[in-house]
């Protein structure tokens, strides 16, 4: 149940996040809204969800989970419902901040209950199951807001998103802690969990990834456009592939990892992405991009599910099984990514143009690649 629940969480955080994207133009008009300040709105997520990843891990390490996840579906559904009635700028940008703590709670609370409940030989495979739930979210989200605000307005997608928040909440104070999370021995502290150079280099992975992901969002479209002369339909359908990729993959490399380590699949995750990028400034058409972004969208999958439990295997290095301290570790790179990644890609996008810009990022990539191979672990 703990599982379903936390997957549920995570599918209902991600529709939340993205089902809102159809309904942006209709709220500009209305609020007058500049694209500019559209940006900020959805960059002001990630700064509380930064924020907020780490102090909710360490409070999840002591007073335990459930009450954190009651704590932050409620936060989640009341948010979104502000989403539904704001009438200025100034609540909209109160409303996704909290979104972005509430997500803070959501991932990083949620993941630590999972490592709590499973063991290495079977984290992989459970963190696999989390990871395409949200996939779905990703998917389903821009839809499911489309739909809703055709069929009620502006206030419908929202209101049925707090509502399936409030759904989550419900059935985790109905919960009943497993006895091997209701019994929980000493945790270890920030200090003891950051200073691993494990966790450090397992930071420094999310960070590279996140960031990834945030450059090519914005990035591949502009490319797509600009020189195969794609439209939005075409794109949209480039992404919906990519993210049915990102969906079923996580089931596949759930068991390897459990059978091969996280760290052996981030690696190799690490070192096809790298070097399929430049791949990317080739497509000539939609079908050689529809071919080039969906065998990327599956070698970055491979970073992400084997990462999830990597973490969890170098944070019970320190003796604690601080996994709150590790997951809020983690989903604070993961935002650092997300905040980093769309303006340094953009950037450099406009002065060396999109195959310099792969190369180079490749070689980022290949950095940490190389740095994470010198760390040994455990699962090897």
């Amino acid at each position: 149940m703990a599982v379903a629940l936390v997957t549920l969480a995570t599918f209902t955080d991600l529709v939340a996040y993205s089902v809102c994207v159809p309904v942006l133009p209709d709220l500009a008009r209305r609020l007058g809204a500049s694209a500019t300040t559209i940006g900020l709105l959805f960059a002001s997520f990630g700064a509380t969800l930064v924020a907020v990843g780490v102090p909710m891990g360490v409070v999840s390490d002591r007073v335990g989970r459930r009450l954190l996840l009651v704590a932050g579906m409620l936060t989640l559904a009341g948010s979104t419902a502000v989403f539904a009635a704001a009438d200025t700028l100034a609540w909209l940008f109160a409303a996704r901040m909290i979104q972005g703590a509430a997500d803070g709670a959501t991932w990083v609370v949620g993941l630590a209950l999972v490592a709590d409940l499973y063991g290495p030989e079977d984290r992989g495979r459970v963190m696999g199951y989390v990871m395409s739930g949200t996939s779905v979210g990703i998917i389903l989200g821009p839809s499911i807001g489309g739909w809703l605000y055709q069929a009620g307005g502006v206030a419908l997608p929202f209101l049925f998103t707090s509502a399936l928040s409030l759904v989550c909440a419900v059935g985790f104070a109905l919960m009943q802690p497993p006895a091997r999370v209701a019994a929980r021995g000493s945790r270890g502290s920030i200090r003891a969990v950051a200073r691993v150079p494990a966790v450090a280099l397992c930071v420094a992975t999310v960070i590279v990834i996140s960031a990834t992901i945030a450059m090519l969002e914005p990035a591949l479209p502009l490319f797509f456009d600009d020189s195969l002369g794609l439209g939005p339909a075409d794109i949209g359908l480039l992404f919906g592939m990519a993210a049915v990729a990102s969906a079923v993959m996580p089931f596949v490399y759930g068991p390897m990892t459990d059978r091969w380590g996280g760290r052996r699949l981030t690696l190799i995750g690490l070192a096809l992405t790298a070097a399929w990028m430049p791949m990317m400034a080739t497509a000539t058409g939609f079908r050689t991009a529809l071919a080039i972004i969906v065998v990327q969208w599956m070698a970055i999958a491979l970073i992400v599910t084997p990462s999830l439990a990597y973490m969890a295997e170098v944070t019970s290095a320190t003796g604690g099984d601080a996994y709150g301290v590790g997951y809020g570790l983690y989903n604070t790179a993961w935002g650092v990514g997300l905040l980093g990644g769309p303006a340094l890609g953009g950037w450099l996008f406009e002065r060396l143009g999109f195959a310099t810009l792969t190369i180079g990022w490749s070689l980022a990539v290949i950095i940490v690649t190389l740095l994470l191979a010198k760390v040994h672990s455990r699962s090897g």
